[in-house]
């Protein structure tokens, strides 16, 4: 279980520091992640993003704080990380419903979000179906976008690229340079630029091209990857599977994500049907 111990170290360290000013990649360096896999991970087993987290929390303490105490409100906004009353107060209304002056009148009907405390329940009545495989390094051509992890623009951007390269073409003619093992078109995630808080994200396809005037090439290396199998109507069958895969296989598992780029397999075109089928490419290496 050190995923999740890592994960609550991530949490922990959060809380310890909601006075100060969080840098995310140090609250994913707690739980011995990359700021990408930390944040998506996050999200997947809280459905909120850990920027939220800590907004919701700070807010949550600082209502405490304005129902019980006599402070003034400026000077708890500042105690919270917020540079004037005006931001303050509307992020205030915006969780609990009333101005904070208002606080200390309306403390029962205030929204207070509580310290997480991360558990694995198992399910298991619909478990995800996965093959371990391994695979020699290969190439893949496509487009490349490179996305910022602040803000959760990455989160927001990739599915509006998903909408152009269906719609403009380009999802066609690579599926006509698709001679490689995989057949398919791939979403490829490498967070390589961890330092800078971004991420590169490829709509391709594998390869034996080595060069081309319309796209870009990527080197996939050599790996072990589990391949898990999605079926449903999309988006919901690939976010559910997901989640699954970070909050029940993972933990249980002998295995740890292995740092390398990352991908999302997409056999066929008609995403619109109730059965369509996908895999979720990770790759892996033993626990330590």
């Amino acid at each position: 279980m050190n995923w999740i111990h890592n994960i609550q170290s991530a949490i922990d360290y959060m809380e310890e520091n909601l006075l100060e000013d969080i840098k995310l990649d140090k609250v994913a360096e707690q739980a011995n992640s990359s700021l990408f896999h930390f944040q998506r991970t996050f999200a997947l087993l809280t459905d909120c993003s850990v920027s939220e987290y800590i907004r919701r929390r700070r807010l949550s303490l600082a209502a405490e704080e304005l129902s019980s105490s006599k402070q003034k409100v400026i000077d708890i906004a500042l105690k919270y990380g917020y540079d004037t009353p005006e931001s303050f107060s509307k992020a205030f209304r915006k969780q609990h419903g009333v101005a904070p002056s208002e606080a200390m009148r309306y403390r029962g009907k205030l929204k207070f979000y509580d310290r997480l405390i991360i558990q694995v329940i198992l399910k298991g009545a619909e478990p995800v179906k996965y093959n371990i495989v391994e695979k020699e390094s290969f190439k893949a051509v496509g487009i490349k976008k490179t996305y910022s992890l602040k803000g959760n623009e990455n989160l927001v951007e990739i599915p509006k690229l998903w909408q152009e390269v269906n719609h403009n073409g380009t999802v066609s003619q690579l599926f006509e340079l698709n001679n490689g093992g995989i057949k398919g078109v791939l979403g490829i995630c490498d967070d390589l630029k961890v330092d800078e808080q971004l991420i590169d994200y490829w709509v391709a396809v594998e390869s034996t091209m080595t060069e081309s005037d319309l796209f870009q090439l990527i080197d996939i290396p050599a790996s072990k990857w589990v391949v898990f199998e999605v079926s449903g109507p999309m988006p919901e069958a690939m976010q559910n599977t997901w989640k699954k895969i970070f909050s029940e296989w993972f933990p249980t598992s002998d295995y740890e994500h292995a740092g390398t780029p990352e991908m999302e397999v997409y056999p066929e075109d008609g995403s619109d049907k109730t059965n369509f089928y996908s895999e979720i490419w990770i790759p892996i290496k033993s626990k330590k």
